[in-house]
């Protein structure tokens, strides 16, 4: 039988989710991340299976587990490549708010790509809009692109866009074209996905984000049908002098959905910490939680929504 390891990979999201979910609100990001790394590498370590992480918490020797370069399972069978964020927006868990996830993607070894630059220009969609943008075009160009594809007007679609200074200009041209728009404070990883959810009312997700949540963003979408463009987008002169020095080509280089997470068998787990766009946050009971998550594969086209109820009197067991 063909083994699709997000259904295994859901444990390590739901553990590192339920270890995190004890911060919620309470200010410490730091805290909440350490308890979601220390249970997500946990998990990991006990699955059969051979992985490298090469989008990781950090970089080797400045974390302590899940960092780049790690080796994780038990081993044997095919060598997969990991792409993890264990509290994907830690503020949001710190603050209490919306969109945390807590990720894990796979693909076979040498398909996961970041793009030079620490922030990128992002345009998502859904299925039903895929080729019918161009992130090099005009927001009101790509509007009423995505409209055309929908089939219904401008005004009716809605645009997802972090809620950060640098996005002014866009809020205002997104406004002009006549869109809706909808602010989120962190979590574009979620929106991403929204996009590809039937009934999530999210229709684009615009703006420039971290480039690792973009990896992440691409894995998902590739299974779900949707896509995502990215261009690199400088966060300060330095940056931008490296890589004119690489190449001016490579600030005007497009980076697609397959050129982030590439190879046939992509596959996406994810588990909600707090609710969000497109799952439901922990939601604790008398005799422990639940667990809302997400688990999609590229190369089988399934999409599982499964929700786990965790019995435990104090500390969780997964």
């Amino acid at each position: 039988m063909d083994r699709n390891l997000a259904l295994e990979m859901v444990r390590a999201t739901e553990a590192a989710a339920l270890a995190a979910s004890r911060w919620v609100g309470k200010g410490d990001a730091l805290a909440a991340d350490q308890a979601a790394v220390t249970a997500m590498h946990g998990a990991l370590s006990a699955i059969s299976f051979s992985g490298t992480i090469v989008l990781g918490e950090g970089e080797r020797g400045l974390v302590p587990l899940m960092y780049t370069g790690e080796t994780v399972g038990l081993g044997g069978g095919d060598l997969f490549d990991l792409a993890v964020d264990a509290v994907e927006c830690t503020r949001s868990v710190a603050f209490g708010r919306s969109n945390a996830m807590s990720v894990v993607a796979l693909a076979p070894a040498g398909n996961f790509h970041l793009p030079p630059s620490q922030y990128v220009n992002k345009l998502a969609v859904g299925p039903n809009a895929v080729g019918a943008v161009d992130i090099r075009l005009s927001t009101e160009e790509n509007l009423y692109r995505v409209a055309e594809a929908l089939k219904y007007s401008v005004a009716d679609l809605t645009v997802v866009i972090l809620d950060r200074e640098r996005h002014a200009e866009l809020i205002n041209d997104v406004r002009k074209a006549g869109a809706r728009i909808h602010l989120i404070p962190d979590g574009d990883v979620a929106a991403a996905i929204a996009t590809a959810i039937p009934g999530s009312g999210i229709d684009l997700l615009m703006g420039v984000g971290n480039s690792a949540a973009g990896v992440l963003a691409a894995a998902a979408l590739r299974c779900l049908g949707g896509e995502i463009q990215a261009m690199p987008a400088p966060s300060s002169k330095s940056e931008a002098h490296s890589l004119r020095s690489v190449g001016l080509a490579e600030l005007d280089h497009v980076y697609h959905t397959w050129d982030l997470a590439g190879g046939n068998d992509v596959m996406f787990a994810a588990t909600g910490l707090t609710d969000g766009d497109v799952l439901n946050g922990v939601c604790y009971h008398s005799n422990g939680a639940t667990t809302y998550s997400l688990v999609v594969r590229l190369k089988s086209r399934t999409r599982r929504f499964i929700v786990t109820e965790h019995w435990f009197e104090d500390n969780p067991t997964y």
